[in-house]
């Protein structure tokens, strides 16, 4: 059965949700901050600024006016920057349906209150957690926008309504799991932008495969921690949302963070890497900060993100980075 859903923020996994939804069969609206783009893209059926060459469904209506994207909708979905997410919330908080599933698509901890998307949403919406669901896993847009197989995960406390939006997004291409476990999911999708961040960072200073290997294991290790401290499932870690998305966006040419690290493993500075992707977020330049502050707050031991903030805030070089994480004291890895 169609379901009636909106998807606010056109960059480019907005953009690619917005298509995966018309193709499991929905009315979809994809609300664009810019007027001009919302207008190509009903015209040209093209997102050219962030999925250049690819095709969407007539079936993606774009427009301009956040109030008439949501009217009516039993899903609406996230896809912004996870550091503006608050201040648009407030805005269309009050045009949200009562009973609609909130879906957030950001991987993100927001700067300030350490608080993760999830939670931003219940804040400044009112919403129920039961009615908040989180999409994690290796969602690199432009992949799945070309409909290349891959499995998500759909997290929420109500496991009736996640597996309600499991169904509103499943597609041949695209598969997704339920799960209940909301902190996991966001923690899984937040810390490995970090992690890709520090894999960027060795690739730009010319290392290879043992060296990647090794960050992706202990980053794994080191989100599991946060993770149990908080109140997640240690499995969660092992699957889509941890392992799945960590392990692509570590990988691939394709991720944002992994690219920007690279950059400057390279030498280049914040601002020159930042301008280097054209305006697009690498969500684990401003995530690494807020997820220190998480980790500090419950004692956990982070050691990649804290090097990664010190790189990316100006506090130590790349090189050093590496030397500080190898001269760490020897322990069990158990």
């Amino acid at each position: 059965m169609a379901v009636r859903t909106a998807v606010l923020g056109a960059g480019s996994w907005g953009t690619t949700f917005a298509k995966v939804l018309v193709d499991a069969g929905n009315d979809v609206t994809l609300w664009a901050r810019r007027e001009d783009l919302a207008a190509r893209i009903n015209d040209t059926h093209r997102n050219e600024d962030y999925l250049p060459g690819v095709e969407l469904p007539e079936g993606v209506v774009a427009t301009h006016d956040a109030e008439a994207a949501v009217h009516d909708a039993d899903l609406v979905a996230f896809a912004i920057p996870s550091q503006s997410l608050r201040e648009n919330l407030a805005v269309w908080a009050p045009y949200l349906p009562g009973e609609a599933s909130l879906v957030s698509l950001m991987k993100g901890v927001e700067l300030g209150t350490t608080r993760r998307m999830s939670e931003v949403i219940a804040e400044v919406s009112g919403a129920p957690t039961e009615r908040i669901v989180v999409v994690s896993g290796p969602n690199l847009a432009r992949e799945i926008a070309l409909r290349q197989p891959t499995a998500t995960v759909v997290a929420c406390t109500d496991e009736a309504r996640a597996v309600a939006v499991q169904q509103a997004c499943s597609t041949a291409y695209f598969r997704p799991y339920s799960n209940t476990d909301v902190v996991g999911c966001e923690l899984g999708g937040a810390v490995k932008n970090v992690i890709a961040l520090a894999c960027g960072i060795g690739q730009g200073l010319g290392f290879g495969d043992n060296s990647l290997a090794s960050i992706i294991t202990r980053g794994l290790a080191e989100t599991a921690r946060l993770g149990e401290r908080l109140g997640a499932d240690p499995l969660t870690f092992a699957g889509l949302a941890g392992l799945g998305d960590l392990v692509a966006t570590c990988n691939s040419p394709l991720s944002r963070n992994r690219t920007f690290g690279e950059r400057l493993g390279r030498g280049e500075s914040v601002e020159q890497a930042q301008e280097a992707t054209h305006g697009q977020v690498a969500e684990g330049v401003k995530s690494c900060r807020s997820l220190l502050e998480l980790a500090r707050h419950h004692e956990v031991d982070t050691p990649i993100t804290a090097a990664v903030e010190a790189v990316c805030f100006g506090a130590m070089s790349p090189i050093q980075m590496v030397e500080l994480l190898m001269a760490r004291s020897m322990k069990s890895e158990s």
